[in-house]
This record gives structure tokens, C-alpha cells and sequence, in this order.
């Protein structure tokens, strides 16, 4: 991330503590419904009468429409619109969610997860720029908790759905997550916005920021790290009960991978900061590719020890990949690079997914897999040589001067 001297982050009220407390908290917030949809869609399906496409429609939906605010808003939050991004992000999220409370035919579905993925694609490039703009000395580390915080939030989503769900119905964990997304609204109301953007052109931001060889390195690591998390998403449980798996063990297997993204996360973070993400993705990427390959071979056993290495490597790949926009992006266009890794994210994960059912089911877990691990050493491979070609500076502690808040 270039830097200029214009003025410190340090004149930023409560740059530290409380302020990415409440950064963190709305993350996760906002991961909890994004996550807990994906718990009741059988649910939906067979209470609704809809088919397995229809309901592949509504998941499909919240993806296309986060993919299309992370790429075309995000640059908003770079030109002083930080504050509005995030309320008004939240807010639709929270429209969304009400939705799906009276949601009874498929268009009100499908138009509730488009509310849904819309807002929550406004708030986390945004979310992203305020942290990394607040304290830049410790970015690494506090993108590293923020990933805790959003993995924690996915997580604890899906239970409280599956506990509600069972308990008062199926509108019941829509009704309580629209309660959350209400105090999350209020929530936002004091997180004090002192960084708000820098002047800059905000024509072709994509464009230019695609030019960069840094930005280049950090989403070719990006297309490795989500090729093999759209994979596991898709055929774990699958492959699991393949291999003689019952449904607890790979209800257990899904819930301890998500452990060590929590514990290692802001570990991860802070290492890309000090030693340099390209460093660190290169490592825990090469790691994950391994354990893929494993996966293709190995026993129930094995597979189940080696997903545990997995979850490791992806707690250092999360946050060293954002860290290495972070580097890499211009003052100007901090939040349209978190805008464009998070989107990158999504199309190759779900890209992958469909992919990666059809290999299966065609030719088996030995190809699927080992394919997916030579993909990534290949994208890794690339990812150094681009990085290399004209590494950035660094993140500094100065900022450009901001915008007047958007307040």
C-alpha cells in the first residue's frame, strides 16, 4: 500500500481498542446470517414445495449480487463514503433478512438473498478499509482477527439456525437474525469513522488495479487458496460418507476445521506483516495443496488429521492474501482491492464447486483432488514470479490526508 505524507493515522480519534472491537463484532454479525442461510435451504426446499434447482437459485443469488457490490461499490469507500457504505449495507442486509421472514413463493426468496448478498457485499470492503487504515502499524494482525471474527460468525451462524429452526420453526431464526442485524445497524452508529478516503479518481479502479504485478500475485493467490475452499465446501461430506463416514463424524470433521482459522488467523496476519505475505501464502498454500492431494488417496482416518493441517495453512493464507492488497493498492483504492479479492473469491469458489462435483462424480476423488493440488502449486508458482516482478513498498505508518466525514 503506497503512502504519502500527507497526515498520520495517529490524528485519528481512537484509532486502537474499542473502535475495531466494534468492527469485528459487526463482522461477525454479518457473517451469521450469511452462514445460517445455507443451514435451512433443505428445510426451505421441502417446506415450500421448491425444487433442488429453485433452491440452487436462491443460494446462487446472494452469491451473483456480493460478487457484483464487491466489484463495482467497493471503490465508493475510497472516496470518503466509508460510513454510508457500511449503514447502508447493513440496512439492506437487514431488509433482506425481514424478507425471508414472509418469504412464501420463490421470487420473494431469490429477491431476499439479493437483498442479502448485496449488503453484506457493501460492508466488507468497506469494513476492510477502515481497519487497515486505522492502524497500519499492526494491519496484519488486525486483519487476522477480523478473519477470526468473521469465521467465528459463519460458524455460529448455522448453529443458532439449526437450534431456533428446531425449536419455534422455520421463520424463527430469520426473526432473530434480523434482530441482530437491527443492533448491528445501532451498532454502527458508534464506530467512529475517522478515515473515510482519499481523493482520487475512482474511474477505472479495477482496471488499474489489475495492471499491478502485486495485485496480480495476491489474486492468483486467492484463485489457489478459494479453487481448494470451493472444493472442500462441495464434496467433504460427500467425500467423507464415501469412505464409510456417519453423519456426526462429518458434522464434527466441519466444525473442529473451523478452530484453528479462529486460534491462527491474527498470527497468520501479523506474520505476512513482518516477514511478507507473499512468504507466508506461499507456504500455507503449498501446505493446503499437499493436504488436497492427500485427500485423493488417503484413508477416512488420514483425511480426518490431515483437514486439521489444512485449517492451519488457511488460517495464515486469509489474512496474509488481504494483507498483500493492502500492500499493493494505492491510498485511493484500498477498499476496491478487498473488494476485488473478496469477489475473486466468490466466482472461483463457486466456479470450483460446480466443477469439482462433476470431475467426482465423473472420474473420481483421486482426479478431482490431485488435479486441484497441481492447480494450485502452478497458481502458487505464479503468484511468487508476479509478486517478484515489483514488489511494493510496504505498509507504512502514515496515511494520505482523508476526506471530510461522511458522517
Amino acid at each position: 500500500m503506497t503512502t504519502n505524507t500527507g497526515s498520520s493515522t495517529s490524528e485519528l480519534p481512537g484509532r486502537n481498542g474499542k473502535p475495531l472491537v466494534l468492527l469485528y463484532l459487526l463482522t461477525a454479525v454479518m457473517s451469521l446470517g450469511y452462514g445460517s442461510v445455507f443451514t435451512l435451504l433443505a428445510d426451505i426446499r421441502d417446506r415450500f414445495g421448491f425444487s433442488d434447482s429453485d433452491v440452487g437459485l436462491i443460494a446462487f443469488a446472494g452469491f451473483a449480487t456480493g460478487f457484483l457490490s464487491q466489484v463495482f461499490l467497493a471503490r465508493f469507500a475510497d472516496r470518503g463514503h466509508a460510513a454510508r457504505m457500511v449503514r447502508l449495507g447493513v440496512a439492506i442486509a437487514t431488509l433482506g433478512m425481514v424478507c425471508m421472514v414472509f418469504a412464501d413463493p420463490l421470487w420473494q426468496w431469490v429477491g431476499a438473498r439479493l437483498l442479502l448478498g448485496f449488503g453484506s457485499g457493501m460492508v466488507g470492503p468497506a469494513v476492510r478499509r477502515l481497519v487497515i487504515a486505522r492502524d497500519p502499524d499492526n494491519v496484519g494482525a488486525n486483519l487476522g482477527r477480523q478473519t477470526a471474527f468473521d469465521v467465528a460468525g459463519f460458524v455460529l451462524g448455522p448453529l443458532i439456525a439449526a437450534v431456533f429452526a428446531q425449536l419455534f420453526g422455520l421463520r424463527a431464526p430469520f426473526v432473530v437474525l434480523a434482530i441482530l442485524y437491527v443492533i448491528a445497524f445501532a451498532l454502527v452508529g458508534r464506530i467512529p469513522f475517522g478515515d473515510t478516503g482519499v481523493a482520487g479518481d475512482g474511474h477505472r479502479a479495477i482496471r488499474n488495479l489489475v495492471r499491478l504485478p502485486a495485485v496480480q500475485s495476491a489474486l492468483l493467490a486467492a484463485i489457489a487458496f478459494y479453487l481448494t475452499l470451493g472444493m472442500f465446501e462441495a464434496l467433504w461430506s460427500v467425500l467423507l460418507r464415501d469412505l464409510g463416514a456417519e453423519t456426526w463424524l462429518i458434522g464434527l470433521t466441519l466444525s473442529i476445521f473451523t478452530i484453528p482459522m479462529i486460534i491462527f488467523a491474527p498470527r497468520g496476519g501479523a506474520l505476512a506483516q513482518s516477514r511478507g505475505p507473499i512468504m507466508v501464502v506461499t507456504s500455507s498454500i503449498l501446505v493446503a495443496a499437499a493436504c488436497t492431494f492427500i485427500y485423493g488417496i488417503g484413508p477416512l482416518w488420514l483425511l480426518i488429521v490431515v483437514s486439521g493441517i489444512h485449517a492451519v495453512a488457511d488460517a495464515y493464507t486469509m489474512p496474509a492474501n488481504q494483507v498483500a492488497v493492502a500492500m499493493a493498492s494505492p491510498p485511493d483504492q484500498i477498499a476496491t482491492g478487498q473488494g476485488l479479492l473478496g469477489a475473486t473469491g466468490l466466482a472461483v469458489a463457486g466456479l470450483s464447486a460446480v466443477v469439482g462435483a462433476a470431475v467426482y462424480d465423473a472420474f473420481g476423488r483421486s482426479a478431482v483432488f490431485s488435479g486441484t493440488a497441481v492447480l494450485m502449486v502452478i497458481l502458487v508458482g505464479a503468484a511468487r514470479w508476479r509478486w517478484n516482478a515489483a514488489p511494493p513498498a510496504g505498509l507504512a505508518a502514515s496515511q494520505p490526508k482523508p476526506l471530510p466525514t461522511d458522517r
